[in-house]
């Protein structure tokens, strides 16, 4: 009896696991889709040897030709003992900037490619995609910030930050990061080429020059200098050198980050707008 009991139950269990592996919203979900995206991302990123040496090399370039061609013109009315003390923190955010523009044109050429149809149809929605994207330009700009801030020791920079001091510049750095890099991968949804993205980014990558990241904003014109003073990169600049110089910051890290959450919040509200309007 037992025996013809096990007979006719099996068949359901088999059917039941049929169901369950059919069945909709069994499937990965959003953070594996991400991680998958990341991964892939962060693959492409390797095959493309040229635009990865140059992410790399353009900060550590433009920090030395400041630091030894302009440093001893420039005044920056402190009491730092060489340019470069002055100079590092604005080249990290700097660096942050090269690298995410680069999550532009990644996004571009997924959506001229067609790839993104063939996601759709595996149910592999919008956001996992830019988010696999925005991961990946944040490994990557996490790798060259490491870089660039071990070129600064070995040509003087000597920081004198704390342990919670570290924290704060690397909370602040990442959430520049993630932001500029959705920033960077709503310009690539609006861009309808590859190279027409790569122009865009130049504006956000330009941003640092009209702060406090190479001089002091009282040195600027008085028609610059408010806006050096009020745009979202200074903060972020000011907030780095005092910390990892060891001086007192006050409420300068939580402007920064109240700036990066503002535009990480609209950036992906963007996002999500422009990949609705490109794949309808």
């Amino acid at each position: 009896m037992s025996d013809t009991a096990v007979q006719h139950r099996s068949p359901d269990r088999h059917s039941e696991r049929a169901e369950r592996a059919h069945a909709p919203g069994r499937g990965p979900g959003p953070f594996t889709h991400t991680a998958v995206m990341a991964a892939r991302a962060l693959r492409i990123s390797s095959r493309n040897i040229d635009a990865l040496i140059t992410s790399l090399a353009l900060p550590i370039m433009l920090m030395l030709i400041f630091v030894y061609f302009f440093g001893g013109a420039i005044d920056t009315g402190t009491d730092y003992d060489s340019y470069v003390m002055y100079v590092v923190p604005g080249v990290l955010l700097l660096s942050a900037g090269f690298g995410a523009a680069t999550t532009a044109t990644a996004v571009s050429e997924d959506m001229k490619g067609g790839i993104i149809d063939r996601f759709r149809s595996l149910d592999v929605s919008g956001t996992p995609v830019l988010a696999g994207h925005v991961a990946a330009s944040t490994v990557r700009n996490l790798c060259a910030t490491t870089l660039v801030l071990g070129v600064a020791l070995l040509i003087g920079f000597r920081p004198a930050a704390t342990w919670s001091g570290w924290l704060v510049v690397a909370v602040v750095l990442v959430a520049y990061i993630v932001a500029l890099s959705w920033i960077s991968a709503a310009i690539g949804l609006l861009a309808r080429t590859p190279e027409a993205a790569s122009g865009f980014t130049f504006f956000m990558s330009f941003l640092p020059y009209p702060s406090s990241a190479f001089v002091p904003t009282e040195n600027m014109p008085d028609w610059l200098h408010g806006f050096a003073d009020h745009q979202p990169i200074t903060p972020a600049i000011e907030s780095l050198r005092g910390l990892l110089l060891g001086q007192d910051v006050g409420n300068t890290p939580w402007i920064a980050l109240a700036w990066a959450a503002g535009l990480l919040t609209v950036a992906v509200g963007a996002s999500g707008t422009l990949f609705r309007i490109r794949t309808r």
